[in-house]
């Protein structure tokens, strides 16, 4: 061997892989994907190594309508989570080093001081919450609350279902000793361990974005029991380990941590979206998409903004990695469209996405909108007939025809994406730069287009898994295998092709802004 091959640095060889294990719960569906990145016999990451996600298991999250209210199927969800573990486990054995959860946020379960879980969780779109923000109000103002949450009021919120609880004398809380949002709930499951994760807790409004604690005052204000609101934890913190019953049930024979990833789906989204990977428009400050059920669109900031413009445009402050502030506004998103393809399927005829999209490209353009957010449209059910009569009611020509009806939600769409830009400008008091968007919305290649086009910014689109992505390479910083959360983004960026968009036609979109809003009565 030639001495200069003997005295060179020696190679790292690549033994094994680390597996994280992300569970992804969306309103519809389920899964465990596998997050896997080559590391050394040493166990250290391979330097320029990619992130590879494979989907472990996949299964439908379907609530229930009972005629007590409308419930998640928790016990369900839970056997759907340990079948994809099981089969994680299975494969990858001892290289699984950790596992991380998010879901949707504001709902929860109550557990009583024998850890026991009582009652079902509700659902967010459940009626009971009907008319609670108003009696919110009343009671303690929601200017009041907005100054110490940041957040609007809505009919989601986990303060007005709390709230209905107490009003309806919810023997539940009457003996609950816990409140567990849905990630926290099945965190406890895995490990016994309770605690809420801040991101999901900020979504609540019920925790202070300032104070990095429970909004006491809220709590109080509106009567709320303040013992079962617990512990708070970051991202990134260690929850526990599998319990050992688990273990056993597993086939688990090595340590798996549960790690706090950020917990509510939008801030482990926005984690796995790779900001500031490009140079901003004019200096810009990066502008986020999350693109799912919900589209939610904002920025990333060090401090809330809780001043009166930003409570009058319906900002929300919630909370994100690094204690990053998420200041956001949700919009409707693929809802509408999901519910179109629900309706048409329940009348027999089964249609894909793609085919969805190649209807709305070949309907004729800017025919009629919509406000994506009228309450109308947070309704299941009949929605292709709740947008023809929208239409027709604010003297519109009714929509004909699938494509038709498509193509005004879409272009709706595009063009509030626009209206939220410009709101978010001016709350700011900044000129903004790239769009950045992320989730499994920008399959949906129209959409992506239209938002460009409707914005007038560049839109750069991936990855499609950003929430999985978010997940994992937070577990990755809570286990001391990446250095932080720019490094992890920068990992994705590397592993995850993205598409870039640029605007056309702006003066015919700049036009049908202004009709847009002639329409709907958005300013």
């Amino acid at each position: 061997v030639p001495m200069a091959s003997k005295l060179a640095p020696q190679k790292k060889y690549i033994m094994s892989r680390k597996v994280y294990l992300a569970i992804d719960l969306g309103a519809g569906s389920g899964r465990v994907i596998a997050g896997k990145i080559n590391a050394t016999e040493a166990g250290e990451l391979v330097e320029d190594s990619l992130l590879e996600l494979e989907e472990l298991h996949r299964f439908e999250n379907n609530g229930s309508d009972l005629p007590s209210g409308s419930y998640w199927n928790i016990i369900g969800i839970y056997q759907d989570i340990l079948l994809g573990l099981r089969k994680g486990i299975a494969k990858y054995g001892d290289q699984v080093v950790s596992i991380g959860i998010d879901t949707w946020g504001c709902d929860y379960g109550l557990i009583d001081g024998s850890g026991e879980m009582v009652g079902n969780p509700h659902q967010y779109r459940d009626a009971r919450s009907e008319g609670m923000a108003d009696a919110a109000d009343r009671i303690f103002g929601q200017e009041k609350i907005y100054a110490s949450t940041g957040v609007m009021p809505a009919f989601y919120n986990t303060s007005g279902h709390l709230l209905a609880e107490k009003t309806n004398k919810s023997k539940s809380l009457s003996v609950a000793s816990y409140l567990l949002f849905i990630p926290d709930l099945l965190g406890y499951f895995l490990t016994g361990k309770m605690a809420n994760e801040q991101t999901v807790a900020s979504t609540s409004q019920l925790y202070n974005p300032l104070k990095k604690d429970w909004a006491w005052d809220v709590i109080d204000g509106l009567g709320l029991p303040p013992h079962i609101f617990g512990t708070i934890i970051k991202p990134g913190e260690i929850l526990g380990s599998l319990s050992p019953e688990l273990k056993a049930q597993l086939g688990v024979e090595s340590e798996v941590c549960v790690v706090a990833a950020p917990s509510h789906d939008t801030a482990s989204a926005v984690a796995g979206i790779p900001i500031g990977d490009h140079s901003a428009v004019d200096g810009g400050r990066d502008v986020w998409i999350s693109s799912g059920t919900w589209s939610i669109m904002g920025v990333e900031l060090a401090e809330p903004i809780l001043s009166e413009l930003a409570r009058q445009a319906g900002f929300a402050n919630e909370l994100g990695v690094n204690d990053s502030v998420r200041f956001l506004k949700n919009i409707s998103g693929l809802w509408l469209i999901q519910e179109c393809r629900r309706h048409w399927a329940d009348q027999g005829e089964e249609l894909d996405y793609a085919e969805l999209t190649r209807l709305s490209e070949c309907a004729e353009p800017f025919t009629a909108f919509i406000d994506p957010d009228d309450p109308r449209f947070a309704v299941a059910g009949e929605m292709p007939q709740k947008v023809a009569a929208y239409c027709v009611e604010t003297g519109q020509d009714e929509p004909l025809g699938k494509g038709a009806i498509l193509r005004v939600i879409s272009e709706s769409l595009a063009l509030k994406y626009r209206v939220i830009f410009d709101q978010l400008s001016e709350v700011l008091g900044e000129n903004l730069g790239k769009v950045y968007m992320g989730g499994g919305g920008i399959q949906n290649q129209l959409i992506a287009q239209n938002a460009s086009d409707a914005i007038g910014r560049e839109i750069i689109a991936g990855p499609i898994e950003a929430t999985s992505c978010g997940n994992l390479i937070t577990q990755m910083v809570g286990m001391g295998d990446i250095a932080d959360i720019a490094s992890g983004r920068k990992l994705v960026r590397r592993s995850n092709s993205t598409q870039n968009y640029s605007p056309t036609d702006a003066d015919v979109w700049q036009q049908q802004l202004a009709r847009f809003k002639s329409v709907t009565n958005i300013h």
